[in-house]
Parts: C-alpha cells; structure tokens; sequence
C-alpha cells in the first residue's frame, strides 16, 4: 500500500486563512447585520487599474493572432517584465539587480513555499513569531521539525519573539541557524525594520553561513523614505540574502497570480563537494516545476511600470493606507 508523507501529520490544524473563511462564514450566517471587516488573508477589495487591464485585454487579443499567439514561456518569466522590473523596482533606487536575478512566478506565496526545496532538510530554520504561516508549514511538511508542543510551536524550529517591547522586530538569536524568514513590513503587525536593524541581521547571516529568505511583499506599503524597501539596501546583502515580492498587495493581482523572486548571482551555499551558487539550483527547480506566469498576465504587471500605472497604484494604496 502505498505510504503517506508522515510529516503530513504533524500540522496541528488546518491552514490558517481557509480556517478564518470558515470563522467568518459561520459568525456572518449568525450575524446577518453585522458589518465585518476582514483582517484575515490579504486580498484586496478594489478593482483593477485601467492600465492592468487595458494591457491584459491588449495581450489577449495578440494571443488571438498567429502572429501574436504565445504558448510556453520562459520559465523565468518573460525579458520584457524581468526588466521592468529590475529597472523599476531596483535601478530606480540605485540597486545592482539584474533581469537575470529575477525570477517571475504566479506569486509569492509559492515562491516563499517552495523555496526551502532546495535546501538541506537538515537546515536549522528561524521565523519570527508572529508571522506568515506559510513559512512554518512548509518547513513542517519538508520534515525539519518535530511534533507541535501544547503552545502549537514546533520542535526544531527557532521561534523569534516580535513583541511590543522590540517593537515588533525580531532580533538575530544567540545561535547559529541556516535559513531565516523575515517579512517587512510584518505580516500581521505592520512593523518595518530600520537600515540599522536590518544590518544587524546581515552582519548575523554573513558571520553565520545563513541564508535570509527576505519576504517584500507589502513593500509598496512604506511611507517613510528612510526606512528600506529591499533588503538589498543594505551592504553584503547579496552574498547571504533572497528577496520576494508580489503583485497582489501592490497592484491588486490576487485574483490574476504574479510576482517574483530574487537570487543574487554573489549567493552561495554549501554542499559536501563545497559551496555552490543558489541561483543555479533554484533555477533548476523553477524550470522542473513551474511553466510559467501567463502572457497577458505578465503584460499586466509590466504595465504597472509605466507613468499612468504608477499613478493609478498610488491611488489604490492611499485607499488602503
């Protein structure tokens, strides 16, 4: 008979978000009248920009043409939105990241998912509490930690404590780790790690050999032209550093899946043979796996890029700000 991933099992509960739907559905049938605001996963509730959109329906109708028609992509994403991209959200802030470190996918999530793949299922992983789960269950799935406890904090897993008294910033552990999640700004606190607090954490990785997975998710979020967008921003990032980014927060594409990963070239790792660049194996894992983001999708969020795109997001993030 054939035999189940027994690491299944130690999730304690169902995933997190789907559980919340199911909270809300049950309260709102009960609650007719109650005007609910969702603070649960984080959709977005405006609708697409003009821009978005116009460029969607414009490559839809190329598809339409022999001419225009686009079957399998590159599995990277396509030239012309890598370097968008790499221009728009790095050049512009005087960032050496290139169209050949980016990697376009149908989200962050998956990105930040499936990311641990590639390293050993031996990695001693660290996440700040609280945080995205999706961090901790796929690490849990992978096999890298033990049972929950009674707290639902698993075995093996180096739990950083983000509280009032931090300010919501976790601070480097006094051991070494191999891998460690941060996402600025936090999801679910909101909180945004300064340039100082941030060089804290690349100075801990670099004396350490660790990896830091560098979620950015809300990135379009920060205010505050002296706090850091990237964690690219900081000196000797690219050496121990993976940067994640989406769509969906910034420009509205839950319900169309994109965003992007960046491996620094500079990115190594070690192997019994010795230390190998990251890139080459997450690459290798990208194209087994992954067929890549839709055309129009991808014109979409190049479009984001352009003046009357900008300006149009801007709008929508004032809303939610």
């Amino acid at each position: 008979m054939a035999r189940l991933n027994e690491h299944y099992a130690k999730l304690v509960a169902g995933y997190l978000f789907p559980e919340i739907s199911r909270r809300v559905a049950v309260y709102a049938e009960a609650n007719p009248a109650a005007d609910i605001i969702r603070l649960g996963i984080g959709d977005v509730v405006l609708p697409l920009a003009g821009t978005v959109a116009d460029a969607i329906k414009s490559a839809a109708d190329e598809m339409t043409t022999a001419d225009g028609f686009h079957g399998y992509g590159p599995e990277q994403g396509y030239e012309f939105l890598r370097e968008a991209i790499a221009s728009g959200d790095f050049a512009s802030r005087g960032l050496d990241v290139v169209a050949e470190e980016i990697y376009v996918s149908d989200g962050s999530k998956c990105d930040s998912g499936n990311i641990q793949e590639i390293f050993s299922v031996e990695a001693i992983v660290a996440v700040p509490d609280p945080v995205y789960p999706v961090y901790v269950d796929t690490n849990v799935m992978a096999g890298r930690t033990g049972p929950a406890a009674s707290d639902g904090r698993y075995e093996g897993i180096v739990y950083l404590p983000a509280t009032e008294d931090n300010g919501f910033v976790s601070e480097p552990p006094d051991r070494a780790v191999d891998i460690v999640y941060l996402c600025f700004p936090n999801n679910p606190t909101g909180s945004v790690a300064t340039h100082e607090q941030l060089r804290r954490w690349v100075d801990y990785a670099r004396s350490n050999g660790s990896v830091i997975l560098f979620d950015a998710a809300y990135e379009a979020y920060i205010r505050d032209p002296a706090l850091p967008r990237s964690i690219f921003e900081i000196d000797g990032a690219r050496e121990v550093a993976i940067e994640f980014r989406s769509f969906s927060k910034s420009a509205g594409f839950t319900g169309l899946r994109c965003g992007y990963v960046v491996v620094p070239r500079q990115l190594e790792a070690e192997t019994p043979g010795g230390k190998v660049p990251v890139a080459g194996l997450w690459n290798r894992r990208h194209t087994t796996k992954f067929n890549g983001a839709s055309y129009p999708v991808q014109r979409g969020a190049e479009a984001v890029y352009g003046e009357r795109g900008r300006r149009e997001l801007g709008e929508r993030i004032d809303y939610y700000m």
